[in-house]
């Protein structure tokens, strides 16, 4: 299995100039990018939460996959170069190995998110302040089922299921 930036190979390139808004917060655009080269910014509204640089970096899945609005928005910092796949839906769904990437990539970021939050739980769950509530975040992030789940229409005739 190769990585997201390999397999991307043939996808549209777009070029875009510093400044250039990617996906805006709040919005839902249905876009999935995926860096080839440059700097990209993630703000949750006017904060900056991260740099990015590293080629092969995709954004706008959480977007696409949870079918809402940007958590965040991506803007270049410097001439980039993206993949840039408009129906990102569609491109996931007909490309098996690399949704397993980005599923992969999602895991990943959860995995450090919850260790994190359990070692915060672990020092400050004594604490009578806000910080008790770790406790609270991380029981929602590990049993939170999404109640709009189903059964895609090529598995809900699956006897076996």
């Amino acid at each position: 299995m190769g990585s997201i930036l390999d397999m991307c190979h043939g996808a549209p390139l777009e070029t875009l100039e510093p400044g250039t808004v990617l996906l805006p917060e709040g919005k839902m655009s249905g876009h999935l990018y995926v860096l080839k080269s440059g700097m990209v910014e993630v703000l949750r509204g006017e904060t900056q939460v991260a740099v990015i640089e590293e080629p092969g970096a995709v954004f706008g899945e959480m977007s696409v996959l949870l079918n809402r609005p940007h958590t965040a928005t991506v803007r270049a910092l410097t001439p980039v170069t993206v993949y840039a796949l408009d129906d990102a839906e569609s491109f996931l769904k007909s490309n098996p190995e690399i949704a397993f990437l980005v599923g992969r990539l999602l895991a990943g970021r959860l995995n450090a998110a919850t260790t994190y939050l359990a070692d915060l739980k672990r020092q400050f769950e004594d604490q009578s302040n806000h910080l008790c509530m770790v406790g609270d975040v991380l029981d929602a992030l590990i049993h939170q089922q999404d109640e709009d789940f189903s059964l895609g229409p090529e598995r809900e005739s699956d006897p076996r299921l």
